[in-house]
């Protein structure tokens, strides 16, 4: 009998750990997610810690039990949301493997559109976070700048299985100045259409449909 107690008091003090851990690893991810969407709407600098926390449905004092400043956070943020939405193209590649033209156009109506002007919070951390990253230091801009990277490495392989499927020449670094432009006006169309979108939304709109247009003329 005192055999049976004592196997279930170990298994008892071992499963302990792991579940603290798991619980914390979701508290970190809502935490994660909660200064995500914040961030996105309001700047790095327009949302604290207190009112972060209690959209996260957590208490201020947890919050350095997983970050040592706010700095730390938005790092964090910054990296997961370039993560995100290098996945996000990853499928559209994926969705498109007989057919780079038909990905790149995909790739533009998914960035390039009112929906995505809308809904900020969820949206790329390339227009989103274009400001604070380069407010916020070298590291910031480090994360912002592989994130970059990313994108233009990716479009750059895009626009070069285009040229192969279509059987015409392009040169890597010619693929690779297109697809810094290409980008660079994705970016610059979406946040200029968030900037008019409540005062003016016919032309918010309208520096949409002109960039998502010109977008798939490249």
């Amino acid at each position: 009998m005192m055999g049976i107690i004592g196997r279930d008091l170990v298994r008892k003090v071992v499963d302990v750990p792991r579940i603290t851990q798991e619980q914390k690893r979701l508290n970190h991810e809502k935490i994660v997610n909660a200064a995500g969407a914040g961030f996105r709407l309001r700047g790095i600098d327009g949302i604290g810690i207190e009112e972060l926390m209690k959209s996260a449905g957590m208490t201020h004092g947890g919050f350095y039990n997983h970050f040592a400043s706010k700095d730390d956070l938005a790092l964090e943020v910054l990296r997961q949301g370039f993560t995100d939405s290098l996945a996000a193209l990853d499928a559209i590649r994926e969705a498109h493997p007989r057919s780079a033209r038909a990905a790149l156009h995909d790739m533009v109506d998914e960035y390039v559109n009112a929906e995505h002007r809308d809904r900020p919070e969820i949206g790329c951390a390339s227009a989103a976070f274009a400001t604070d990253a380069s407010r916020h230091g070298a590291a910031a801009q480090a994360e912002y700048r592989r994130g970059l990277d990313g994108y233009f490495a990716a479009i750059t392989d895009m626009l070069l299985d285009h040229a192969r499927q279509a059987g015409a020449e392009l040169a890597p670094a010619e693929a690779r100045e297109r697809a810094v432009a290409m980008f660079s006006q994705m970016v610059g169309a979406l946040i200029l259409s968030r900037a008019v979108a409540d005062a003016a939304p016919d032309l918010s709109d309208e520096v949409l449909t002109v960039n998502r247009r010109r977008l798939k003329k490249l």
